[in-house]
């Protein structure tokens, strides 16, 4: 069989899949995700011997001792998967949602209602423990999966979405029969192959696959969406700002910047660009240089901040034109000394990839003009960046982080893994 014949079979299957799934009740969604979450901790000991495997892969690959500890299924991560699967269960299911309701003149009434997308792929990097997260979320809503990890997590990946699939049909299956609805076989896949070719053909297929949803770095993202022919959601990268404006608190504004950039400063919502008001510079910058050089944060400054913060910081060098657009996810912080609200706009909307920003001020009109031009998916006010997160947002769990405008924006939870569509109901009215 040929590699677009075995991604045709795949995506075939997980449409097919997804009409079954659509079918299925809140009640049965959750029976069948509780049942998933207990299969994968009673499954730990298979599960960690397909981890092995994939740990030895990966040493073999070179990879770095972060990159296999990512990789690494341990109890404690086995438990917290099967915690998240308890989590999704828990959340409302936003399947039939009325999102709006109306009634023409004629008496042709009107109900925009959620429904799934259908089927959504998932390229992801390292961590099995996506497997999981992503599969529940995805299958709360109705929506039929498949999976793409990296080639050194293919055995857990496998063993992960095998697990939950069994613990499903067994669920829906029941001793007596009672449930109305079986557990589709399909509903959970992994792409057998880690052949790189599989993507492109599979991202072909716009006849049976709905959304591509990658997870990764800029590189991984960027590849696929240049190859995809089906919508991609995508967050190339997190290039995230804190702007002290002239009326800020600068005890508040230390507090914020610290906790943006070093509280994780891998991830993507964390702060890569420091902007300070001119009219604020000389009495915030030295002090939070300092602050900054007890983490040993680099700072990669303006000449305007660099004769400010010269005998303050550690380690200083000259921002260069790319530093602004740079997300580091490291201890390294550009910074810039701005002549007003307008100022740092224009830097964000210039530099940012609209993922997150935020203002620290005491000036309401300024913080709204903020917040109405700057062009991001999420835009704070005295608060750090570091809050953009699903379960941060009270979403209670999220697939991924869209910075994209058409469709999900920000966070994305249960609520943006649906479509929707119009059901008219009528008395024979007919249009003249």
């Amino acid at each position: 069989m040929s590699l677009l014949d075995q991604m045709t079979q795949l995506a075939q299957q997980a449409k097919a899949a997804s009409r079954e799934l659509a079918k299925l009740s809140t009640d049965e969604k959750n029976r069948a995700l509780l049942a998933m979450a207990d299969a994968l901790q009673a499954s730990a000991p298979a599960l960690q011997a397909a981890n092995a495997k994939d740990m030895a892969t990966g040493a073999q690959m070179g990879l770095s001792a972060a990159m296999l500890d990512r990789l690494k299924l341990d109890d404690k991560r086995i438990a917290a998967m099967a915690k998240g699967l308890r989590e999704v269960a828990a959340l409302p299911d936003p399947v039939g949602r009325i999102l709006d309701e109306r009634t023409r003149p004629n008496g042709l009434r009107l109900q925009k209602i959620a429904t799934p997308i259908g089927v959504v792929v998932i390229i992801y990097e390292s961590r099995p423990n996506v497997t999981a997260d992503a599969a529940s979320l995805c299958f709360k809503t109705g929506n039929a999966t498949i999976l793409r990890g990296g080639k050194e997590a293919l055995h857990s990946n496998t063993v992960i979405a095998e697990t939950m699939v069994a613990a499903g049909r067994q669920a829906l299956a029941g001793s007596s029969g009672a449930s109305p609805h079986l557990f589709p076989k399909h509903a959970i896949q992994v792409v057998p192959t880690t052949d790189r070719e599989a993507i492109p053909a599979l991202l072909s297929l716009t006849q049976y696959v709905d959304l591509c949803m990658p997870r990764g770095g800029e590189g991984l993202i960027r590849a696929v969406a240049e190859c995809s022919k089906v919508p991609v959601i995508k967050h190339y990268k997190g290039v995230c700002h804190i702007f002290v404006h002239a009326a800020a608190d600068l005890a508040m504004a230390e507090s914020i910047v610290m906790n943006a950039k070093v509280q994780r400063p891998a991830v993507c919502n964390a702060a890569e660009t420091l902007l300070v008001d001119k009219a604020v510079a000389d009495k915030f910058l030295p002090a939070i240089a300092a602050k900054l050089g007890e983490k040993s944060v680099e700072l990669r400054a303006d000449a305007g901040a660099t004769a400010l913060i010269t005998h303050y910081a550690s380690r200083i060098t000259p921002a260069t034109e790319q530093d602004w657009f740079t997300e580091y996810n490291d201890y390294i912080l550009n910074v810039r000394v701005v002549d007003g609200v307008q100022a740092a706009i224009a830097h964000i909307n210039h530099y940012g990839s609209a993922h997150s920003d935020s203002i620290v001020t005491g000036d309401e009109a300024a913080a709204r003009r903020f917040l109405a031009e700057v062009d991001s998916a999420a835009v704070y006010w005295n608060a750090s960046t570091r809050f953009t997160d699903g379960g941060e947002f009270g979403m209670g769990a999220e697939i991924g982080i869209s910075t994209d405008k058409i469709g999900a924006r920000g966070p994305m939870g249960l609520d943006e893994l649906c479509t929707y569509k119009w059901l008219g109901f009528g008395s024979g009215q007919v249009r003249g």
